[in-house]
């Protein structure tokens, strides 16, 4: 078996590996994003309500488009999560065939 042929399955299967430690860190990401804009939400509306109303008049403007955003951001990630398990699947399955791939060529040799 050519040597070539073994590093092409080898260095495949690292990428599969790579591509899947990815998708576990994204999911990471999304989760810890989505914590952080409710925990900011909060907070800000705790320390709001500390304050005068008449001394905020110049932010409230701001308020909406704000909470919009955010609506919209945690949106995006809960689309995003939902995707999730289906790519993490397929992602392991293809790291799974890589490895059987690899060790075939590996032990035709």
């Amino acid at each position: 078996m050519p040597r070539d042929e073994v590093e092409a399955a080898y260095f495949a299967l690292l990428r599969a590996r790579e591509e899947l430690d990815a998708l576990r860190r994204y999911d990471e990401y999304l989760l810890a994003e989505a914590q952080r804009l409710r925990r900011t939400t909060s907070e800000g509306e705790a320390l709001l309500d500390a304050v005068d109303r008449r001394l905020t008049r110049a932010l409230r403007h701001t308020d909406q488009p704000m909470a919009q955003a955010v609506t919209a951001r945690l949106a995006v990630i809960g689309e995003e999560r939902a995707r999730l398990p289906e790519r993490l699947e397929a992602a392991e399955a293809y790291v799974l065939a890589c490895e059987q791939e690899h060790a075939h060529i590996r032990d035709r040799r």
